[in-house]
């Protein structure tokens, strides 16, 4: 099996595992900063608990200068998105969280091509026209209304993603281990906000800590692979997954725009998803 292949088959998993992650915030009964804290901490725990087991820890103290960087991914692609992406989901709805945030195609087609100088050709730009498309008959529903503010920290959300991923790709870490520090650095730079919002547990909590662990040990190993740009259009089919547990379990509505916005977000996917990785 080749990088390219190994890299697509990696994302496809990212996507089951994020197509299930708003549902389960969306049933948060907690505080939503809370929440997003104590499940930080749930998934990075079990990171840990993997990374001394296969003995990855070790390039931690091998390469010292790499720890700023993760820092960095810890601040902008989990203390500020999982915050965003909690409060927004919790004002908002599943579906809309599941569709909104695969706006992240754009934010990665624009820092990998101005940061990463990955290659974007005119079939990558096509296929954003009908993504945003998508996006936007979501956040109007037909209609020239204002979003609300859920909708609107959810479009913020994938921004921060990007920027940690950005950062990610230039840390000289495996990914096992720059995904255990990230959440370690989010965890510790929410606590102080979940301490004064307050923190309760529930199994939520910890189900969303195995989605977050799985998720990013598995998204490092594929942007290790492809592109950026490609692996974040390749989960952009995740809300059907979304809509399908909104609709079974949270008794959520779907109306004829969210379908028609989740069908040019999935007709994007198409248009790119097995594009050839490649720098400018």
């Amino acid at each position: 099996m080749n990088t390219e292949t190994e890299g697509t088959l990696l994302s496809f998993l990212v996507l089951l595992a994020l197509g299930l992650e708003p549902a389960v915030i969306k049933a948060n009964p907690s505080n939503p900063i809370g929440f997003i804290t104590l499940s930080v901490f749930f998934a990075a725990l079990i990171l840990w608990a993997v990374l001394l087991a296969t003995g990855r820890f070790k390039e931690i103290p091998e390469k010292p200068a790499e720890l700023k960087k993760t820092f960095l991914t810890g601040l902008f692609a989990t203390a500020i998105a999982y915050s965003l992406y909690s409060l927004g989901t919790s004002m908002s709805t599943a579906v809309n969280s599941g569709i909104i945030t695969r706006l992240e195609v754009f934010y990665s087609l624009a820092i990998g091509w101005l940061i990463l100088r990955e290659r974007v050709s005119g079939k990558a730009l096509t296929a954003s026209v009908l993504l945003f498309g998508g996006v936007f008959l979501v956040l109007t529903q037909g209609k020239w209304i204002t979003p609300r503010k859920g909708d609107i920290l959810l479009l913020l959300t994938p921004l921060f993603w990007q920027l940690g991923h950005a950062v990610a790709k230039f840390t000289d870490y495996s990914p096992l281990t720059i995904a255990t520090l990230r959440n370690t650095f989010g965890f510790l730079l929410l606590l102080p906000l979940a301490l004064m919002s307050g923190i309760q547990f529930t199994g939520l909590a910890l189900a969303e800590g195995v989605i977050i662990a799985a998720t990013q040990a598995l998204w490092y190993a594929s942007i290790s692979r492809i592109n950026l740009s490609k692996a974040t259009a390749i989960l952009t089919p995740a809300p059907a997954v979304t809509i399908a547990v909104a609709i079974a379990f949270l008794g959520e509505k779907v109306g004829v725009y969210h379908l028609l916005g989740f069908l040019l977000v999935a007709a994007g996917t198409l248009l790119i998803a097995f594009e050839e990785s490649g720098k400018r």
